[in-house]
């Protein structure tokens, strides 16, 4: 049985305390595929690190990769009472035990607060990355259920740009 956490948008909140190492991965990277036996073994040490491991597949959830802003794969966060710190080193087993051991994160500039995961902008960048995540099961509704050509799906969301805009502008 699997010792990381699976977090979602409904208790990723869950790391704002307490001692964390979160991944960001997708089934279909081959780098996230490369650690993820390596992952699987550090949880495994994580009691005896006092840190919680957990893990976010993007492809689940868009909203909470906007939140923490991940735009490459795999990225990897360390999180200690609410503070966020990218963690960029080796993604040896062992390089991970000892940047919790001996503390090296201490040493890492932490996410500034406007981009926080937990801060009012990041939020509003999870709702955009969720809105996005949205829009594309509409427009493989409108192309793959109903057959609509693609090009006609593109103008049907132009058009309704437009109209919301020129409502907002009313």
């Amino acid at each position: 049985r699997s010792r990381v956490q699976v977090l979602s948008g409904s208790n990723w909140s869950l790391v704002l305390q307490g001692q964390w190492m979160v991944e960001f991965y997708a089934p279909w990277c081959p780098a996230c595929q490369q650690i993820e036996l390596i992952w699987e073994s550090f949880a495994k040490e994580s009691e005896k690190l006092d840190i919680t491991v957990g893990k976010v597949d993007v492809t689940q959830e868009p909203g909470l990769s906007g939140r923490f802003f991940v735009t490459t794969l795999p990225t990897i966060y360390h999180a200690n009472d609410g503070v966020f710190r990218r963690y960029r080193g080796s993604r040896t087993l062992e390089d991970l035990q000892s940047y919790v051991i001996e503390k090296k994160w201490e040493a890492v500039e932490p996410v500034a607060g406007w981009k926080s995961p937990s801060s009012i902008v990041m939020h509003g960048m999870a709702g955009l990355f969720h809105l996005s995540g949205c829009i594309r099961q509409i427009h493989n509704y409108f192309t793959d259920t109903l057959g609509i050509h693609v090009w006609i799906s593109y103008a049907l969301f132009v058009l309704a740009t437009l109209l919301i805009g020129l409502f907002l502008g009313l």
